[in-house]
């Protein structure tokens, strides 16, 4: 069905089908998973429908294809705008069935291999970043290591060929200089087992170019820092064999301290288990070394893909075979994910979120109980919470860690056992937002804000409606607004109250539906549209009650708002002056209802401005800390225009940034990801 059809470096079609069937051969996954690599692209590319491959293939290859296309297709559509939509329908897709997403990422891989021959630089870009940020992350969390290496290092040439030239050449120079001491570890280790008739395979292995790149910026250290760019791999028989080749190796060379994990104990989420170990070997040169058996190493190496073998005369996945080699479900990290899209929310959170969920890595805690629960690095009491149950979440008031009464910004570390204080009713507070880094948490806290929220919106447009009536010397009681309701296609009073509390409807469209025939002079009085420029950029607004000609509009410096947030006007000194609707500024002017005026951005503003703003962080001081901050802005695409430190002590220090941004929405996004460093307190926008 491909017939003559050609990819972009003028091979035939069918060849790229070929290839990626070819790579989950390798994977020896089963019949099925190889018949939809082969026809994953027919429905998409061809007029085959998913009823032909059902009959001819049977009703399992065709959901299976059928899943792979939808994937497809929605990469096709992969604009900011639609992106959290994609990412919710691909990971409902793949939770369901793991060789959609095994299909998939051969796929990606495929195409990762040949993306060189696409002329347009920017869809080069494109789809490097996208798979760096989602689909490498999804293979290391099914434990597919091979995949996901690969799939990094494809992409870090297209985004940063510079930087990863410069890691090849430092790598070229360091096997010149250390080759012979590798081989002398190496030997050493193998000659020390052997004596104590231990059987071990003992091989070195370099670190990527990528996941250097990564630890560098990460930790904020020089290439020279670095005491793992060689590590040694001992494979052995069986896991005594693992812990009996530890006891040795420490005995023969001092171990580092605090570089000692057991990952066999307690596997990662991705079924990895390894024993991990530094220790200062011949000439005081730093070794990291990873002790771990064969099986261990399949699937460290294939993730869920180790797991497919011949059961009951049937060769696919099994599942009874993963558990009993101590391994978990390899798509629960996805299933947490599933959950917090049951929570909704805003859409570039949600993308945020679960590329946070994805990239971090792990801290074990225990309940009081025992049951152990893992959490990304990083989380705090109330990750914890929202972990074991969102009704827990919801009503905590405190945490004890280890049987002290601890602060909810309180980092859990390994071993910790976590003790949530519950209230009698849920008391979810708007800064919890920062008190927490998985998306299942934060997703369920905004869902609490924004039940807040839209009551607050709703009691907003009540009183904004009651007032333009009254500006026109009627009231609501007796009127009906079933003409508004059905102009802007609301479903009920509340809502068409909540949409005006919100600034999208305004109430001099209301009064215009319900009451056609008043006086234009009328409508002047409660509506009015002008244009203005505050020194930076043109804005349009809507303004509501009475605006004499003339009047000057600017913005206020004490909040800063930008495209997005919710704005009000306060007539002082013969102008008004836009104020986010959350200013402490505005408390002063409680008394003075007939100095505030209504207003809201247009499209046309919150689709084409460039803003300033201010956010103000406590961040912990410490050398590269700022500079990581500075990076994390620059990466989210936020342009810093000017930093102001006005305190530094001991232990931190606040600093302020004066950021140019899209609209509140850019700015948020700059607030999470810096939310999401460990070394920054607290981050927030400025106001009053």
């Amino acid at each position: 069905m491909h017939g003559s059809q050609t990819r972009a470096s003028g091979d035939p079609y069918f060849a790229h089908p070929i290839e990626v069937a070819g790579i989950l051969t390798e994977y020896r996954l089963d019949t099925a998973s190889i018949v939809t690599a082969l026809l994953h692209d027919v429905i998409e590319d061809t007029s085959v429908t998913r009823e032909d491959i059902e009959q001819l293939f049977g009703a399992e290859i065709a959901e299976l294809v059928e899943g792979v296309t939808k994937l497809s297709k929605l990469e096709l559509a992969a604009e900011h705008a639609r992106q959290a939509e994609n990412l919710r329908k691909f990971i409902l897709a793949i939770s369901k069935d793991v060789r959609v997403l095994m299909v998939k990422l051969a796929d990606r891989l495929h195409n990762m291999r040949t993306l060189g021959f696409i002329d347009k630089p920017a869809k080069r870009e494109r789809i490097a970043r996208e798979t760096l940020d989602i689909y490498a992350p999804l293979a290391r969390n099914i434990g597919c290591h091979r995949i996901c290496t690969e799939l990094e290092e494809l992409a870090f040439e297209h985004l940063n060929p510079v930087a990863r030239n410069a890691l090849l050449r430092r790598l070229e120079a360091m096997r010149v200089d250390q080759g012979k001491a590798v081989q002398q570890v190496s030997g050493d280790i193998g000659r020390i087992l052997e004596a104590e008739n231990i059987p071990a395979r003992v091989f070195g292995r370099e670190k990527h170019p990528f996941s250097i790149w990564r630890k560098l910026q990460r930790k904020s250290i020089g290439f020279s820092q670095m005491s793992d760019i060689y590590a040694f791999r001992v494979i052995v028989d069986s896991e005594e064999d693992c812990y009996r080749a530890l006891g040795l190796i420490h005995r023969q060379w001092p171990c580092v301290p605090e570089r000692f994990k057991d990952f066999i104990s307690t596997p990662k989420r991705n079924n990895y288990r390894s024993l991990h170990t530094t220790v200062i070997g011949p000439k005081g040169m730093r070794v990291e070394m990873q002790i771990r058996t064969e099986v261990m190493d399949r699937v460290a190496e294939d993730g869920v893909a180790a797991h497919w073998r011949y059961k009951n005369k049937s060769y696919g996945f099994d599942r009874e075979a993963m558990e009993a080699e101590g391994g978990r479900d390899p798509l629960a990290n996805l299933r947490q994910l599933v959950q917090m899209l049951e929570h909704g929310g805003d859409s570039e959170d949600l993308v945020e979120h679960a590329k946070m969920e994805l990239f971090l890595d792990q801290v074990f805690v225990f309940t009081p109980k025992g049951k152990l629960v893992t959490l990304p690095r990083g989380s705090m009491p109330l990750d914890f919470a929202y972990g074991v149950h969102t009704n827990v979440g919801d009503t905590t008031v405190g945490a004890k860690i280890n049987g002290e009464l601890k602060p909810l910004r309180t980092e859990l570390q390994n071993g910790d056992v976590v003790e949530i204080v519950r209230g009698p009713k849920p008391a979810v507070l708007p800064d919890w937002r920062s008190l927490a880094v998985t998306g299942k948490a934060r997703s369920a806290i905004r869902r609490h804000i924004r039940q807040t929220e839209k009551e607050e919106f709703h009691r907003l447009g009540v009183a904004a409606m009651d007032q333009a009536f009254a500006r026109v010397g009627k009231t609501r009681s007796g009127v009906t607004l079933r003409p508004a309701l059905e102009r802007f296609a609301v479903a009920s009073e509340d809502e068409l109250f909540d949409a005006i509390g919100r600034g999208r409807i305004t109430p001099a469209e209301v009064l215009e539906t319900i009451f056609p025939g008043l006086k234009d002079s009328e409508k002047a009085a409660v509506s009015a549209r002008r244009r203005i420029v505050d020194g930076r950029e043109a804005h349009d607004f809507v303004i509501g009650d009475k605006v004499r000609t003339g009047s000057m509009i600017r913005f206020a410096t004490c909040c800063r708002p930008v495209p997005g947030d919710r704005i009000v006007g306060i007539s002082v000194d013969k102008a008004i002056e836009v104020h986010a609707i959350d200013c402490p500024t505005l408390e002063q002017y409680d008394d003075r209802q007939d100095l505030w005026r209504d207003l809201h951005w247009t499209a046309e503003a919150e689709r084409n401005t460039v803003s300033r703003t201010r956010l103000r962080a406590t961040i912990r001081n410490a050398p590269g800390v700022l500079g990581e901050a500075c990076t994390i802005i620059g990466e989210v695409g936020g342009n810093i225009v000017n930093l102001n430190m006005h305190y530094r002590g001991d232990d931190h220090f606040d600093v302020d940034f004066d950021l140019d941004v899209k609209d509140a929405r850019h700015a948020t996004n700059i607030v999470a990801a810096l939310r999401a460093n460990p070394s920054i307190e607290t981050v927030d926008r400025a106001r009053g």
